[in-house]
């Protein structure tokens, strides 16, 4: 058995025992790079103590683990190639299956493409007939705040802290508030690469939204607002298709 982290923490005592134990089926965050998918899946966590499955996770947990499936994906990703869809996924399937997931959970980087979306929903349909669709929630960012989201993003490489030059500076340029460390930014938040990144997203995961659209799934939210406006527009779409 694989186990990634983002486990699922137990709801607050505040909330009502219906809410810990109903099925909140699964749910699916789109949006582009930079747009707070990471960020919001957490919140969902908190709020419906259901896990959050990145597929990055689910793959390095394989790998680490050294199970056939790993095994399989360490081989493909060793010649310089991209790991197929079909592997892919397997690996979704098998985490999935896992007792954490009964619930519900939240699908973070998958599906990327309308091919995985559909081979998701045929897996949903076998799984259980009781299983609520999937809610779709698309976060929707103007382009030049993503750039400045992941342009401006620094971080400190001793304690992790992250930072934005544009939304939330440190007190001194460049330097971490916590202990002092010069702040790094990643090499792919370069403008070049995000542009990249961005065309990419728009050519591959774009039509997935069309795809939820056209099944009534899709529930599109605004993530240019403050973290706390977006997760409750998120929570109050959830909480109305699953009423």
């Amino acid at each position: 058995m694989v186990v990634v982290n983002h486990v699922a923490r137990t709801p607050s005592s505040a909330q009502s025992a219906q809410t810990e134990n109903r099925n909140i089926g699964p749910i699916i965050l789109l949006g582009p790079p930079g747009a707070g998918k990471g960020t919001q899946a957490k919140a969902i966590v908190a709020r419906f103590g259901i896990p959050q499955i990145s597929t990055g996770d689910i793959l390095r947990a394989n790998r680490a683990q050294g199970t056939e499936l790993g095994k399989r994906a360490a081989a493909i990703m060793d010649r310089g190639e991209l790991v197929p869809d079909e592997l892919v996924c397997d690996m979704v399937a098998a985490r999935l299956a896992q007792p954490d997931c009964a619930r519900g959970f939240i699908l973070d980087g998958f599906p990327r493409t309308v091919k995985q979306a559909e081979w998701l929903d045929g897996l949903l349909a076998k799984s259980a007939a009781s299983a609520p669709a999937p809610v779709v929630i698309s976060l929707k960012v103007d382009y030049n705040d993503v750039l400045r989201r992941l342009a401006g993003r620094r971080s400190c490489p001793a304690c992790g802290r992250i930072y934005n030059v544009y939304f939330q500076p440190p007190r001194v340029p460049d330097v971490c508030d916590v202990d002092g460390s010069k702040l790094v930014a990643r090499q792919d938040d370069s403008e070049a690469v995000i542009s990249e990144r961005l065309k990419a997203y728009e050519k591959q995961t774009l039509p997935l939204a069309d795809y939820y659209r056209r099944r009534g799934r899709l529930r599109e939210v605004s993530g240019d607002a403050s973290v706390e406006q977006v997760t409750a527009e998120i929570l109050k779409a959830i909480e109305h298709d699953r009423l």
